[in-house]
């Protein structure tokens, strides 16, 4: 009896250690900003002419992205990237969008490529805010000019600007309906809804979001179920348009066929 009251004992102890280090590393699981850091490829590797931005976070925050023109653009596309790599990783969402007759704008979040701080929720939301003002103020831009794009983390963080504003249209690429939905899944013994300090809460943006939707979700995407594209998809209302990709979450990208880039522009002609 002493024995298993023993065993019990230290695997209660062994559960509380792995709740406590997975409060304590939630930054670290979500956050992968030190992959392709050494990458130090721009725009011109695809053949695109850009601009290099600055803009100042404040509190001594610099973020960095590039901004690439059209001659009479039939917009712009705001891209806002998933939580691993740079933007130095996502030459191809430039490409795409160059070919399709829009500029694009691409920026890294705090701490991540080029840019200074430290990743937080409400920083990143706020480094989208900011790229937002840039396009609108410095650039010109009407916000019915802007097409927001989220890949996977950046679904959520498109998805809060989007019901905050008053975009062309919302693309979410692989994207989860929320963190502690996705962690569920993954930590299924572990109370991670309980746990959670980070919400990225894409469905409950989505209920604020007038604009039109586009998801783009692969049924064997390893990391984000395609459960949740298809969630979200219902979840959004109005114009609304979905796009099943092939692949897993790094290789199921829209640019990878060529009929994913027609549905996406369709998507984007009627939105307009």
């Amino acid at each position: 009896m002493r024995t298993l009251l023993n065993v019990a004992i230290a695997v209660a102890g062994c559960y509380a250690i792995l709740m406590l280090l997975l409060y304590l590393m939630q930054s670290r699981l979500l956050y992968h900003p030190e992959i392709g850091r050494d990458v130090t490829t721009t725009p011109r590797a695809v053949g695109l002419d850009f601009e290099e931005v600055w803009l100042d976070a404040g509190h001594r925050v610099r973020l960095h992205g590039w901004f690439v023109g059209r001659v009479e653009p039939k917009g712009v596309a705001l891209i806002l990237h998933g939580n691993a790599g740079s933007i130095a990783l996502r030459l191809d969402w430039l490409r795409m969008f160059h070919e399709l007759g829009y500029a694009s704008f691409i920026v890294d979040y705090r701490g991540y490529g080029r840019s200074s701080g430290r990743p937080t929720e409400e920083g990143t939301y706020e480094d989208a805010q900011l790229a937002w003002t840039h396009l609108t103020t410095v650039r010109g831009f009407a916000p019915r000019e802007i097409v927001l794009v989220g890949e996977s983390m950046g679904g959520p963080i498109a998805a809060h600007l989007a019901a905050h504003g008053t975009p062309r249209a919302l693309v979410l690429h692989s994207t989860f309906t929320s963190v502690s939905d996705l962690a569920a899944q993954i930590y299924r013994i572990m109370p991670v809804r309980w746990l959670s300090r980070f919400r990225y809460d894409t469905r409950a943006y989505l209920d604020k979001v007038s604009a039109p939707v586009l998801v783009a979700h692969s049924p064997h995407d390893e990391i984000v179920p395609y459960s949740h594209g298809r969630s979200l998809y219902e979840a959004a209302s109005g114009r609304k348009a979905f796009i099943e990709l092939a692949g897993g979450h790094n290789d199921g990208f829209i640019f990878r066929r060529r009929e994913w880039i027609e549905a996406l522009a369709c998507f984007l002609a009627e939105a307009a």
